[in-house]
């Protein structure tokens, strides 16, 4: 084999070793970076001032708060005479309608009661009666007495001047000295006897007084004990009317814990009705949001249950007098121990729009996102006048009295009314009146209010 046919078996020079490092990009090309930085700083310049003009056109001119729950009148039935459940006529979620039943108690022990009293009303209008009509023997019994004293008045004058003209007629002896004396017996004795009817003129006199003193200026009607016992009859009646639990509002039954058979005392709380198509919001702002809002502010008003497919429109109605830890069940004692600074919140009243609320019903308790327009900045910050109307009212305790007193008023006529057996129903004029007032009037409406304190 020749040199021409062995194998190179030498290695080769590595590439790397040779060839020089290659320069970046980025060193190469510092144009690129600084328009990239550029860029980047006029983004942020250009988002800072979109921000900015935002805030100053809109965002500046609302105050808002996610602190925000829903409020409303939550009536709790309470008995105000105890006894037994024999009746309930509503149950939770239930809707109840002003004047309806919601719980009967047992009537016997007040039906027992009532005609206790109305027994002893007959019976003291009778005793007066008798008392007015013993006036009558009493006065007759003076007018004799005083006539029986004329007469022996003039007995009495008449055996005066028989004395008188026998005296002269003594001392020429034409009149006995005994016939004399027997004259002014019987003139001693008439004038006794005068003596003794002044007197029984004064006893007689003396009883009619005392029996007048009892009666004068009244009749048997309008007497003391007649007034008492009448008094006694519409305690009773209310006793009885009081066993019927009825609805003073419109609205839907909630924590219902009274059973059936249940002895229940006056006061216990059985149900609560919660009035639905009168609600408010309570929004509490913090300290630092309470210098720009004002009563009769606008706000909108989202609620978590629909979220922002709809919205609420509202009133302010008026600023709460103090931060909800000042009211607290144990109030903040700042002045004990180590300090820390907590921002105060301060509940807002805010009135719903009645069209909004028929539309999208809402509950009690629903948290709420609210929105103010603060531009506004003609209202005061506290209420500056006296409510005109009455927050809530109703007539509910007073359907039962023109009853009683119908009552009261024939049995004092003398008429004998038989005893009430069973609780008597309540007339539809007074569930009709019961229902007129539980209806909120216009100066009685939150946004009414609203005005008002402006």
């Amino acid at each position: 084999m020749t040199d021409q046919t062995k194998p190179n078996t030498a290695a080769p020079a590595p590439a790397s070793a040779s060839a020089a490092p290659a320069p970046s990009a980025s060193a190469g090309n510092p144009q690129g970076r600084r328009k990239g930085l550029t860029i980047v700083a006029a983004a942020c310049i250009v988002g800072a001032l979109a921000w900015g003009g935002w805030h100053w056109m809109v965002a500046r001119n609302y105050q808002t708060t996610d602190n925000a729950y829903v409020g409303g009148n939550v009536v709790q039935i309470t008995p105000q005479v105890g006894g037994t459940v024999i009746s309930i006529g509503a149950d939770d979620t239930d809707f109840v309608k002003p004047g309806q039943l919601l719980v009967q108690l047992d009537t016997a022990d007040a039906l027992v009661a009532l005609s206790q009293a109305e027994s002893q009303l007959a019976q003291t209008v009778r005793q007066t009666r008798t008392l007015y009509a013993n006036n009558a023997p009493l006065m007759a019994q003076v007018a004799a007495k005083q006539a029986d004293l004329s007469r022996l008045q003039a007995e009495a004058a008449r055996t005066a001047d028989d004395v008188e003209r026998r005296r002269p007629l003594t001392l020429t002896g034409a009149v006995g000295q005994e016939e004399f004396h027997h004259a002014q017996a019987q003139a001693k004795s008439a004038k006794d006897a005068v003596t003794a009817a002044q007197a029984a003129v004064r006893a007689a006199q003396a009883q009619l007084d005392a029996a007048e003193a009892t009666t004068k200026g009244s009749n048997s009607a309008d007497y003391p004990t007649v007034l008492a016992a009448a008094a006694k009859v519409r305690e009773a009646y209310l006793a009885l009317e009081r066993t019927r639990l009825i609805s003073p509002v419109g609205g839907y039954v909630a924590k219902r814990g009274v059973q059936l058979g249940q002895r229940v005392a006056a006061g216990s709380p059985l149900m609560t009705v919660v009035d639905l198509h009168n609600l408010w919001v309570d929004a509490n702002f913090k300290e630092s949001q309470l210098a720009d809002l004002r009563i009769g502010q606008k706000t909108e008003l989202e609620a978590d249950v629909y979220g922002d497919k709809v919205t609420y429109h509202g009133t302010i109605v008026g600023l709460g007098a103090g931060t909800g830890a000042a009211f607290s069940l144990l109030p903040a004692q700042n002045a004990t121990g180590n300090w820390i600074k907590v921002v105060q919140r301060v509940p807002v009243r805010i009135s719903l729009d009645p069209a909004d609320l028929a539309k999208h019903p809402l509950r009690v308790g629903l948290s709420m996102e609210v929105k103010t327009d603060i531009r506004d900045q003609s209202g005061t910050m506290l209420a500056s006048t006296q409510r005109q109307a009455p927050v809530a009212q109703t007539s509910l305790y007073d359907a039962s009295m023109p009853e009683a007193e119908a009552r009261i008023a024939q049995i004092i006529a003398g008429k004998n009314l038989p005893p009430l057996t069973r609780l008597p129903a309540l007339s539809e004029q007074a569930v009709k009146a019961i229902g007129a007032q539980a209806e909120p009037s216009a100066a009685q409406s939150p946004a009414a209010d609203a005005s008002n304190a402006q």
